[in-house]
């Protein structure tokens, strides 16, 4: 993803009920996927390294709504859980209130949100659900990535 296409992911991912918070810090990496044709985003995955780089928090994978069931979800999840172990991250934990099906089947399993917070307490998403009260609210997930 380039600097110019923020915006439009910004938008693609409030449109799908993603959390924005951090985005746009270099921290964040993220890689969308456009359509052939319209050039728009269809889907979008990243993460946010701790800051020793062993832990990483998954952030934004969205697939458009119409593209949904065909695949492109566990591509991307995938896709972002190689690129994480290839930075050298030993565990991926994420936030998912509705997608834990999803998840487990990826081999992600439950964890709490306080372990999660501890293992990447300066990630943009753990701030902003720790400074909105969010935190206790939310379903925490991980798995090892080795």
């Amino acid at each position: 993803m380039t600097p110019r296409d923020r915006g439009e992911l910004i938008e693609f991912l409030r449109n799908v009920d993603l959390t924005l918070s951090g985005l746009d810090s270099p921290t964040v990496r993220l890689w969308i996927e456009r359509d052939a044709e319209s050039g728009a985003i269809v889907a979008s995955t990243g993460f946010e390294c701790s800051d020793d780089g062993s832990q990483v928090l998954i952030r934004s994978v969205a697939v458009d709504p119409t593209r949904r069931n065909r695949g492109t979800g566990v591509a991307l999840a995938g896709f972002v859980l190689d690129r994480a172990a290839e930075c050298g991250a030993d565990q991926a934990w994420l936030f998912s209130r509705r997608s834990g099906e999803f998840w487990q089947r990826l081999g992600f399993t439950p964890a709490t949100t306080e372990d999660l917070a501890e293992a990447l307490p300066s990630t943009h998403q753990v701030r902003y659900f720790a400074g909105t009260g969010q935190l206790a609210r939310e379903v925490a997930w991980s798995r090892p990535l080795r």
